[in-house]
């Protein structure tokens, strides 16, 4: 597999989930377990182009994925463009729920780089946030969709 954009090999038992080898054979430790069982979004990756919880995965059926995690949306050198909006909308409070949030987002505007807040709200559905309340999560979503695609 493709784990941001580097390619990965690793042996796993047969019931490994992806989550446990992201967090536990890779270090990638910013991808959250939540609830376990796919409810809270807290795990969300992006595999081919596609935002999926991570807990509900098995590490063995990555073989040939590209797989995003939270590591891998900024570049070395700046955040990305969402994680800038999500600051200056002060859209992160505790921060658990972020990486799945800011995964779901760029999922969005990878498909649709203009949503409308209404196709936001049903982008980051499947993330659940105990703090923030969305709105600003919203806000920071639609500020990036509101600049062109090439910038994202």
């Amino acid at each position: 597999m493709t784990v941001n954009s580097r390619p990965i090999t690793v042996s796993v038992k047969p019931y490994a989930r992806l989550i446990d080898v992201l967090r536990n054979e890779l270090d990638l430790t910013g991808t959250k377990e939540g609830c376990g069982v796919g409810e809270c979004g807290a795990c969300t990756v992006i595999i081919d182009d596609r935002n999926v919880n991570s807990c509900l995965v098995l590490a063995a059926s990555m073989e040939g994925k590209e797989i995003i995690t939270i590591e891998g949306l900024a570049d070395e050198e700046k955040l990305h463009p969402l994680q800038d909006a999500f600051i200056k909308h002060n859209a992160v409070q505790c921060g658990f729920c972020t990486p799945g949030l800011l995964l779901s987002a760029k999922s969005l505007l990878d498909k649709n780089s203009k949503p409308t807040r209404d196709e936001i709200k049903v982008a980051i559905s499947g993330n659940m946030c105990r703090c923030t309340g969305y709105e600003q999560v919203i806000d920071a979503i639609e500020e990036v969709g509101s600049k062109a695609k090439n910038d994202i």
